[in-house]
Protein backbone atom coordinates (compact mmCIF):
# COMPACT_ATOMS: atom_id res chain seq x y z
CA UNK A 1 0.00 0.00 0.00
CA UNK A 2 1.09 3.56 -0.72
CA UNK A 3 -0.23 6.61 1.13
CA UNK A 4 0.14 10.14 -0.19
CA UNK A 5 0.74 12.69 2.55
CA UNK A 6 -0.06 16.35 2.04
CA UNK A 7 1.59 18.68 4.58
CA UNK A 8 3.43 21.90 5.18
CA UNK A 9 6.83 22.83 3.81
CA UNK A 10 7.24 24.60 7.15
CA UNK A 11 7.03 23.05 10.61
CA UNK A 12 4.53 25.45 12.15
CA UNK A 13 4.85 27.08 15.55
CA UNK A 14 3.81 24.17 17.76
CA UNK A 15 6.30 21.27 18.08
CA UNK A 16 3.33 18.85 18.18
CA UNK A 17 3.06 19.17 14.38
CA UNK A 18 6.65 18.08 13.79
CA UNK A 19 6.22 15.21 16.24
CA UNK A 20 3.03 14.14 14.43
CA UNK A 21 4.83 14.12 11.08
CA UNK A 22 7.63 11.98 12.49
CA UNK A 23 5.21 9.66 14.23
CA UNK A 24 3.13 9.22 11.08
CA UNK A 25 6.27 8.41 9.09
CA UNK A 26 7.34 5.84 11.67
CA UNK A 27 3.85 4.31 11.70
CA UNK A 28 3.72 4.07 7.91
CA UNK A 29 7.11 2.35 7.77
CA UNK A 30 6.25 0.00 10.65
CA UNK A 31 3.15 -1.09 8.71
CA UNK A 32 4.98 -1.58 5.42
CA UNK A 33 3.18 1.36 3.82
CA UNK A 34 5.12 3.37 1.24
CA UNK A 35 5.04 7.17 1.34
CA UNK A 36 4.21 9.37 -1.63
CA UNK A 37 4.62 13.09 -1.00
CA UNK A 38 5.74 16.39 -2.50
CA UNK A 39 9.47 15.63 -2.40
CA UNK A 40 10.74 18.42 -0.15
CA UNK A 41 13.50 18.17 2.45
CA UNK A 42 12.04 20.95 4.62
CA UNK A 43 9.24 21.38 7.17
CA UNK A 44 6.73 18.65 7.92
CA UNK A 45 7.35 17.26 4.44
CA UNK A 46 10.98 16.54 5.21
CA UNK A 47 10.15 15.22 8.67
CA UNK A 48 7.65 12.61 7.49
CA UNK A 49 9.99 11.45 4.70
CA UNK A 50 13.01 11.26 7.02
CA UNK A 51 11.01 9.21 9.53
CA UNK A 52 9.94 6.68 6.88
CA UNK A 53 13.48 6.43 5.53
CA UNK A 54 15.01 6.06 9.01
CA UNK A 55 12.80 2.99 9.53
CA UNK A 56 13.84 1.46 6.21
CA UNK A 57 10.66 2.44 4.36
CA UNK A 58 10.21 3.42 0.73
CA UNK A 59 9.58 7.08 -0.16
CA UNK A 60 8.52 8.50 -3.52
CA UNK A 61 8.79 12.28 -3.87
CA UNK A 62 7.12 14.19 -6.68
CA UNK A 63 8.32 17.75 -7.34
CA UNK A 64 8.13 20.26 -10.16
CA UNK A 65 11.46 21.25 -11.71
CA UNK A 66 10.95 24.85 -10.57
CA UNK A 67 11.06 23.73 -6.92
CA UNK A 68 13.99 21.38 -7.54
CA UNK A 69 15.82 24.44 -8.91
CA UNK A 70 15.21 26.21 -5.58
CA UNK A 71 17.17 23.39 -3.90
CA UNK A 72 14.43 22.14 -1.58
CA UNK A 73 14.22 18.65 -3.10
CA UNK A 74 15.06 15.80 -0.72
CA UNK A 75 18.14 14.13 -2.19
CA UNK A 76 17.95 10.99 -0.04
CA UNK A 77 14.64 9.57 -1.26
CA UNK A 78 14.07 6.09 -2.63
CA UNK A 79 12.62 7.70 -5.77
CA UNK A 80 12.38 11.41 -6.73
CA UNK A 81 10.21 12.10 -9.74
CA UNK A 82 10.63 15.51 -11.32
CA UNK A 83 7.64 16.88 -13.24
CA UNK A 84 6.90 20.04 -15.20
CA UNK A 85 4.13 21.64 -13.14
CA UNK A 86 2.08 21.56 -9.96
CA UNK A 87 -0.79 20.04 -11.94
CA UNK A 88 1.43 17.17 -13.07
CA UNK A 89 2.68 16.76 -9.50
CA UNK A 90 -0.83 16.35 -8.07
CA UNK A 91 -1.94 14.03 -10.87
CA UNK A 92 1.07 11.75 -10.43
CA UNK A 93 0.75 11.66 -6.63
CA UNK A 94 -2.93 10.74 -7.01
CA UNK A 95 -2.09 8.01 -9.49
CA UNK A 96 0.65 6.52 -7.30
CA UNK A 97 -1.32 6.52 -4.04
CA UNK A 98 -3.86 4.13 -2.56
CA UNK A 99 -4.99 6.69 0.02
CA UNK A 100 -4.42 10.27 1.14
CA UNK A 101 -3.60 11.89 4.48
CA UNK A 102 -3.31 15.59 5.29
CA UNK A 103 -1.09 16.69 8.16
CA UNK A 104 -1.10 20.33 9.26
CA UNK A 105 -0.13 22.70 6.48
CA UNK A 106 -1.05 25.83 4.61
CA UNK A 107 -2.80 26.77 1.39
CA UNK A 108 -1.17 24.07 -0.72
CA UNK A 109 -2.11 21.37 1.77
CA UNK A 110 -5.72 22.58 1.90
CA UNK A 111 -5.96 22.76 -1.88
CA UNK A 112 -4.57 19.25 -2.31
CA UNK A 113 -6.89 17.82 0.35
CA UNK A 114 -10.03 19.43 -1.00
CA UNK A 115 -9.26 18.50 -4.59
CA UNK A 116 -8.64 14.83 -3.82
CA UNK A 117 -11.69 14.65 -1.53
CA UNK A 118 -13.82 16.26 -4.25
CA UNK A 119 -12.58 13.64 -6.71
CA UNK A 120 -13.74 10.95 -4.25
CA UNK A 121 -17.14 12.64 -3.89
CA UNK A 122 -17.53 12.68 -7.67
CA UNK A 123 -16.53 9.02 -7.93
CA UNK A 124 -13.25 9.63 -9.79
CA UNK A 125 -11.56 7.39 -7.22
CA UNK A 126 -12.59 5.23 -4.25
CA UNK A 127 -9.50 5.82 -2.11
CA UNK A 128 -9.60 6.98 1.53
CA UNK A 129 -9.02 10.65 2.38
CA UNK A 130 -7.99 11.51 5.92
CA UNK A 131 -6.86 14.24 8.28
CA UNK A 132 -4.28 13.68 11.00
CA UNK A 133 -5.67 16.20 13.46
CA UNK A 134 -2.41 16.80 15.35
CA UNK A 135 -2.84 19.09 18.33
CA UNK A 136 -6.39 19.93 17.26
CA UNK A 137 -5.07 21.67 14.12
CA UNK A 138 -8.16 20.76 12.08
CA UNK A 139 -10.81 21.25 14.82
CA UNK A 140 -12.15 24.51 13.38
CA UNK A 141 -12.17 23.06 9.87
CA UNK A 142 -14.13 19.96 10.90
CA UNK A 143 -16.59 22.16 12.81
CA UNK A 144 -16.99 24.29 9.69
CA UNK A 145 -17.52 21.21 7.52
CA UNK A 146 -20.23 19.98 9.89
CA UNK A 147 -21.90 23.39 9.62
CA UNK A 148 -21.72 23.20 5.81
CA UNK A 149 -23.57 19.87 6.04
CA UNK A 150 -26.19 21.48 8.31
CA UNK A 151 -26.65 24.25 5.74
CA UNK A 152 -27.27 21.75 2.95
CA UNK A 153 -24.16 22.22 0.82
CA UNK A 154 -22.46 18.91 1.60
CA UNK A 155 -24.32 15.66 2.02
CA UNK A 156 -23.67 13.73 5.25
CA UNK A 157 -22.48 10.71 3.26
CA UNK A 158 -19.80 12.85 1.60
CA UNK A 159 -18.76 14.48 4.87
CA UNK A 160 -18.38 11.00 6.36
CA UNK A 161 -15.90 10.12 3.59
CA UNK A 162 -13.27 12.28 5.30
CA UNK A 163 -11.55 10.27 8.03
CA UNK A 164 -10.38 12.33 11.01
CA UNK A 165 -8.04 10.88 13.64
CA UNK A 166 -5.62 12.45 16.12
CA UNK A 167 -3.23 9.48 16.47
CA UNK A 168 -1.18 8.02 13.59
CA UNK A 169 -1.90 4.37 14.50
CA UNK A 170 -5.67 4.96 14.55
CA UNK A 171 -5.45 6.89 11.30
CA UNK A 172 -3.49 4.14 9.53
CA UNK A 173 -6.00 1.54 10.73
CA UNK A 174 -8.92 3.66 9.52
CA UNK A 175 -7.28 4.21 6.12
CA UNK A 176 -6.54 0.50 5.75
CA UNK A 177 -10.10 -0.53 6.63
CA UNK A 178 -11.86 2.23 4.65
CA UNK A 179 -14.89 1.14 2.65
CA UNK A 180 -16.13 3.84 0.29
CA UNK A 181 -19.84 4.58 0.45
CA UNK A 182 -22.07 3.52 -2.40
CA UNK A 183 -23.55 6.67 -3.86
CA UNK A 184 -25.65 6.15 -6.97
CA UNK A 185 -26.55 9.80 -7.45
CA UNK A 186 -25.26 12.72 -5.50
CA UNK A 187 -27.86 15.16 -6.84
CA UNK A 188 -31.50 14.11 -6.94
CA UNK A 189 -33.57 14.93 -9.98
CA UNK A 190 -35.17 18.34 -9.57
CA UNK A 191 -32.61 19.62 -7.03
CA UNK A 192 -30.95 22.90 -7.77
Amino acid sequence: MRVCVFCGSSSGQDPVYLEAARSLGETLAANGIELVYGGASVGLMGAVADAVLARGGHVIGVMPQSLVDKEIAHRGLSDLRVVGSMHERKALMAELADGFVALPGGLGTFEELFEIWTWAQLGYHRKPCALLNAGGFYDKLTDFLDDVVDRGFVKPIHRAMLIVESKPAALVEAVRSYEPPKVDKWIKAGER
